[in-house]
């Protein structure tokens, strides 16, 4: 059976969302199209107001202006930095209560050893280190073999700045993403936290 072109767009939109085959993006589109009036005017809203957002000039996390609530806040630990890969990340870190400094947001992690990813905001990381005050970096990111060379790479260019280079404890299994751990493991990870080099 062929939908009408509007239904195919929707169903292209949602099938090229992450986890979202074809079957599961024609069952939310089917599920959307049941909807009344009011309530699917209000979730395509909720999409249009996400244009209103955008990265925190600072950790590169999502905002609304120009830094986001956790860099805003200043009751923050501020010299204590956590490295992540996505805002993803953040939030599950977050809901885990286990932090309670800044964080910074990578966009991703090295695929070769050279850290020549102009993608990545390495640059600012230091940059950041450098005029902050910033007296620990905590790499916490995906126990995955990129994520590991990440860090690898991470630990010897912030090793001549005399700081405190950690990442959390392996509670993490190997390969496995942050933003999937429970907030148990989250928590001990990060208090349990162990020094680099």
């Amino acid at each position: 059976m062929r939908y009408p072109k509007p239904f195919q767009n929707v169903i292209a939109h949602f099938s090229a969302l992450p986890s979202v085959g074809p079957k599961m993006a024609e069952r939310i589109v089917l599920h959307l199209f049941k909807q009344e009036h009011g309530k699917l005017l209000s979730f395509a809203e909720s999409l249009e107001e996400l244009q209103n957002l955008s990265l925190c000039t600072r950790c590169f996390h999502i905002a609304e202006g120009p830094l986001c609530d956790i860099c805003a806040d200043p009751k923050r630990d501020q010299s204590v930095l956590c490295v992540v890969e996505e805002p993803m990340d953040v939030i599950a870190i977050e809901r885990s209560g286990g932090h309670t400094g800044l964080y910074h947001v990578l966009g991703g992690v090295m695929r070769t050893g050279n850290g020549d990813d102009p993608a990545l905001r390495i640059p600012e990381l230091i940059r950041r280190v450098h005029e902050e005050g910033i007296k620990e970096v905590i790499l916490a990111l995906n126990p995955t073999t990129e994520g590991d060379l990440t860090t690898l790479y991470l630990r010897k260019k912030l090793a001549p700045l005399g700081i405190q280079v950690s990442r959390p404890a392996r509670g993490l299994a190997t390969g496995g993403d942050i933003e999937y751990a429970d907030e148990a493991t989250l928590t001990s990870a990060m208090k349990n936290r162990e020094a680099l080099g």
